[in-house]
């Protein structure tokens, strides 16, 4: 049984080679076309999740230690770098709308990832650069949806549901 496409403009921007210390890391360049078949997979994993809308819109921007650091220290009051940021456009508990004026596809928010983060955490847990940009995008897609981890035990539902995330594009751990 085939499944029906979601609608998604996902808009990737890649600044992490556009820094000064550009090519640091060095990692397969994720082109847009896999980012993009990544999150449509994702997207129709957890179709039950998703707010009502003909369609869906979110940017993923690739970043290094600087520039999310500053992110960081901005909107979470943490003066250091991070992993992964996320900027959800919709609240947990968002209204029932029944037709969006114009038919334009529903915003669900920003996502930044440290390419250098993730490339020390991917050594520190043995697996490619590629599959820990894939596991912090998880991450921050769950975020936009409303996922959180205040506690142990919904960290754990959360990381279990990034791991199916990741095995039904064909990644693994």
């Amino acid at each position: 049984m085939q499944c029906q496409t979601i609608p998604l403009d996902l808009n990737v921007q890649n600044a992490y080679w556009e820094s000064d210390i550009a090519g640091t890391v060095q990692f397969e360049a994720t082109a847009p076309e896999t980012w993009d078949q990544w999150f449509q997979t994702w997207l129709q994993q957890l179709e039950t999740e998703l707010p009502p809308a003909i369609g869906y819109e979110l940017s993923i921007r690739l970043s290094d230690d600087g520039e999310i650091q500053q992110l960081n220290a901005q909107y979470r009051h943490q003066d250091k770098p991070t992993d992964v940021l996320s900027f959800a456009a919709l609240e947990v508990e968002y209204p029932q709308i029944e037709s969006i004026p114009g038919e334009i596809p529903l915003y669900l928010g920003d996502i930044i990832i440290s390419v250098d983060t993730a490339a020390r955490q991917a050594e520190q847990q043995e697996h490619s650069v590629t599959v820990e940009l894939a596991w912090l995008a998880a991450h921050g897609l769950l975020h936009l949806l409303g996922w959180d981890h205040p506690d142990e035990e919904s960290l754990m539902q959360m990381l279990g549901q990034q791991e199916t995330l990741l095995t039904a594009v064909g990644l693994a751990l």
